[in-house]
């Protein structure tokens, strides 16, 4: 008998041999049904996997993460066996699951594929899938698996075997096919009911550019028809919601060829929508307690090599900026935090100073391949809201606490309320990836932890996921089409201290050691404008829209009456811009209704007899017809719900 632990930590003893859909249909005939995959001690496994000793068992289905990849990773054989059979000269190489779907790398030689074959390779999936054959996991030795991938010519395949030890090596069969493969396969194909080829890209074998360029064919699919027409929905949604042909229509940025890949040109409106997130988070700041600094956009070389960025980050900044004088070399700044590191040192500080909160929209500069950049959610150049807290260990818990309050405020100010805290910690098996002692990260992780635990976040845990000198907090925020974005970080940082020598005295009159935390609520600006973009559709919270009502002219017999009410709206703090061209009142509306202007105010002989305006309002159509006064007012109730104060 073996004792099988489930993830409520009950314990149950099944045969030696028995499998995890042995343990799903003790359960339940309802979970046996559904299960797809699982988890043993850490490895995962099929649900066909013999239990042979002790351990931990998670069973997924389809709706854990961790079934989807199982399903998708299955997939990617069906669509390499369909491949393999319309194209029998193709060579294949690797076929991972990935968010959302899979894709498979290929070598179609003399050969060429595009999206008019995708009907036909999806018919073969399905048909294939309808053949309801099992996933079947068998070791076999490094001469056999060499031997079988020499025999079909596949010199991909033969190439990751080479790297891989005896005994190590396992098959996966189904119907007809073999695949090189570690595991973590749905029960049969069966399962699969619906595929979707979305599309294909060149890709350097193994990501080297030195390397055969393959075929990169991605895909999706789905246990049920229903869910891949909704997945298909959402992504048509997504694409009218992209922040590049956002940002394009509503006049915030623009790129150039000229001035350079992933550096972004802010025009007037992006610029102004830019200026008033700035200030809303500067003013936050300051009840907080922060002072603003400012640090140069380069910084000699020695500074980062200091901090342990130049050695962790080296390759992707930019090269050294040398100057006449021999030896002296400056880097474009990669990160802020070393600036105020010096900052600090620049006198002498008591535990009376303490904390010190240094903040700044500094902008930074690190190198992207090109074809990694993508619109404003990676770029070569970016602005972060970055601040550094210097305080003394007593002081961490509170000041960490008072960090996510302030990340709480951002995110309810903006609308995103859907978000799970990630408390990200080195991985104990690699620590050589990290900087400082064991003794500082386990005082720094369990501050983190306890800190979450007290604010009530809903948090999970991640292994691996720490920044090279210090465990964070990360912020995973849900988007309205459900996306999961990585926004705003907070990081404990006992060794940066260390590297630099920042000291404090002590209330016993010696020197200690300050702790940093870093944190950014928005991360990078052109980033967190992006997401909001997407996640708003550009409908951006009153407040922060470029511009906030149009007038809409009946005729150039208003111009006065319109410049009247423009007037009074700029008295009351109201963004607003006047349309009196010679163009009908319907096609006024519809072009204000695609700009996204939140309110239009439509002027007329009634309206300028009366000193109204009659209001309509985006998405919703007409709200009536007031006083100028009482549509500020309007607008004033709206921001104020939204644009709570901040309580220290």
């Amino acid at each position: 008998m073996i004792k099988v632990t489930l993830p409520d930590g009950s314990i149950k003893e099944f045969d030696q041999g028995s499998t995890p859909m042995d343990v799903a249909q003790s359960i339940s005939a309802g979970l046996a049904r559904n299960v797809i995959s699982a988890k043993y001690n850490d490895t995962i496994i099929e649900t066909s996997t013999p239990l042979t000793t002790d351990g931990n068992l998670t069973l997924y289905t389809w709706n854990d993460d961790e079934g989807k990849q199982a399903f998708w990773h299955s997939t990617s054989h069906v669509m390499a066996q369909a491949i393999q059979d319309l194209y029998p000269g193709a060579k294949l190489t690797i076929g991972p699951a990935i968010e959302n779907g899979f894709y498979y790398d290929v070598d179609f030689g003399e050969q060429k594929i595009s999206e008019s074959d995708f009907q036909k390779i999806e018919n073969r999936m399905l048909e294939i899938a309808r053949g309801k054959h099992d996933f079947k996991m068998r070791a076999v030795t490094k001469e056999e698996a060499l031997e079988y991938y020499k025999k079909i010519d596949n010199p991909f395949k033969v190439e990751l075997i080479e790297n891989l030890e005896d005994g190590t090596i396992t098959f996966c069969d189904h119907d007809t096919f073999t695949d090189l493969c570690r595991g973590g396969h749905i029960p049969n194909t069966g399962i699969i009911k619906a595929v979707k080829l979305m599309n294909v890209a060149g890709a350097y074998w193994r990501g080297n550019e030195n390397n055969p360029q393959l075929t990169r064919v991605y895909g999706t699919s789905f246990p049920k028809q229903k869910e891949l027409k909704e997945y298909l929905e959402l992504l048509e949604e997504a694409k009218k919601r992209d922040h590049r042909k956002l940002g394009k229509e509503l006049e915030l940025f623009t790129f150039s060829q000229k001035v350079g890949q992933g550096l972004p040109l802010w025009l007037p409106k992006g610029a102004a929508l830019r200026e008033r997130l700035e200030n809303f988070l500067k003013k936050a700041q300051k009840k907080a307690g922060y002072e603003m600094v400012v640090s140069p956009h380069i910084g000699n070389k020695e500074l980062y090599v200091t901090s342990g960025h130049y050695a962790k980050y080296g390759e992707d900044s930019f090269q050294p900026i040398k100057t006449p004088h021999e030896g002296e070399e400056f880097l474009l700044k990669p990160m802020n935090c070393p600036h105020h590191c010096e900052m600090y040192n620049s006198q002498s500080w008591s535990y009376r100073d303490l904390p010190k909160r240094f903040a700044e929209f500094g902008t930074v500069y690190r190198y992207e391949q090109s074809g990694e950049l993508h619109g404003l959610t990676r770029v070569r150049g970016f602005t972060q809201d970055d601040a550094h807290i210097f305080c003394t260990p007593e002081q961490l818990d509170e000041e960490f606490k008072k960090v996510i309050d302030l990340t709480l405020y951002v995110f309810d100010s903006l609308g995103f309320e859907n978000f799970t805290a990630q408390v990200s910690l080195r991985d104990p098996e690699n620590k050589e990836k990290y900087i400082g002692s064991d003794d500082v990260w386990e005082k720094a992780e369990n501050a983190i932890i306890n800190a979450a635990k007290e604010k009530g976040l809903n948090y999970i845990i991640e292994t691996g996921e720490a920044a090279f000198y210090g465990p964070k907090l990360d912020f995973m925020v849900k988007d309205a089409l459900g996306r999961s974005w990585q926004l705003g970080t907070i990081q404990v940082d006992y060794n940066l201290p260390e590297r630099f020598d920042l000291t404090y005295k002590g209330s016993d009159n010696e020197s200690h050691r300050p702790v940093m935390i870093h944190r950014a609520p928005f991360g990078s600006m052109e980033r967190f404008i992006a997401i909001l973009l997407e996640h708003t559709g550009g409908n951006f919270p009153l407040w922060l829209m470029p511009e906030q009502a149009i007038i809409l002219s009946l005729s150039e017999k208003y111009e006065k009456y319109s410049q009247k009410v423009l007037s009074l709206l700029e008295n009351h703090e109201i963004r607003a811009v006047l349309d009196n061209r010679n163009e009908t009142i319907g096609k006024k509306i519809r072009e204000a209704e695609v700009k996204k202007f939140p309110y239009m105010l439509i002027v007329g002989e009634q309206e300028a007899k009366d000193g109204t305006i009659s209001v309509r309002k985006h998405g919703e159509g007409d709200i009536g017809t007031m006083p100028v006064e009482e549509f500020a007012q309007i607008i004033n109730n709206e921001i104020g719900k939204t644009l709570k104060a901040f309580e220290v």
